[in-house]
C-alpha cells in the first residue's frame, strides 16, 4: 500500500511539471491539486509502511527518489518560466546525487544515509513550487517572501552538501577500527 502511494507521486511527475511550465491560472489550479496529492501521499506512505512492517531500504529509495523528481521536475519547470532562478534546481539535483553517492559508493550502506539539515531541505523543497501556484492564483504578495525561500533553500544545500562532504572526508582519515570479539 505505501509503495503505492509512493508510485501515485512518481505518476504525478509529468502532469505537475507541465501545469509548473504554464503560466495561466488554470494550469496553476490544476498543478495545486497534483502537488496537494503528493504531499498527501508523502505524508500518508511513511507511517503506513511503518504500521504493516514494510519498511525497507528499498521501499525508502523509491520513497526520496520518487520525492526529488517531483519537486525538482515541478522546480525546473518553474525555472524555465522564471519563477525561480536556475540555481535552484541545480542545486537540489546536485545535492540529491551526492546523497546517493556518498550513501552507496562511498560509506557503502543498503539505506540512503541522511542528515538533519538535508531532511530539513527535503521537506521545504515542496514550498516554493507551492508559494509560485499561490503567487499565479492571484496572492502576488508572496512573491517576497518566495524570493527570499529560494536564496535561504539555496544557502541550505550548499551547506548540507559540505557538510556531507566534511563528514566524508572525515571518514576518510579515522582510522579503522578492528571488529571486537
Amino acid at each position: 500500500m505505501a509503495n503505492a502511494l509512493t508510485a501515485v507521486r512518481l505518476l504525478l511527475v509529468a502532469p505537475f511539471s507541465y501545469f509548473m511550465t504554464r503560466g495561466d491560472a488554470h494550469s496553476a489550479l490544476l498543478a495545486l491539486i497534483a502537488w496537494v496529492a503528493a504531499l498527501v501521499t508523502d505524508f500518508l506512505d511513511g507511517p503506513i509502511a511503518r504500521r504493516r512492517d514494510t519498511v525497507s531500504a528499498l521501499s525508502g529509495a523509491f520513497d526520496h527518489t520518487s520525492d526529488f523528481l517531483f519537486v525538482v521536475s515541478g522546480i525546473f519547470a518553474g525555472a524555465s518560466r522564471g519563477a525561480f532562478p536556475w540555481i535552484l534546481p541545480i542545486c537540489i539535483t546536485a545535492a540529491f546525487a551526492q546523497y546517493v553517492i556518498d550513501s552507496y559508493w562511498i560509506h557503502r550502506q543498503i539505506k540512503l544515509r541522511g542528515s538533519k539539515l538535508g531532511r530539513y531541505n527535503g521537506m521545504l523543497y515542496f514550498a516554493p513550487p507551492c508559494m509560485d501556484i499561490l503567487i499565479r492564483l492571484g496572492m502576488r504578495f508572496l512573491q517576497p517572501l518566495l524570493t527570499l525561500l529560494v536564496w535561504v533553500l539555496v544557502l541550505s544545500t550548499l551547506v548540507s552538501m559540505g557538510q556531507r562532504l566534511m563528514s566524508a572526508r572525515l571518514a576518510d582519515h579515522l582510522p579503522s577500527r578492528a571488529p571486537e570479539k
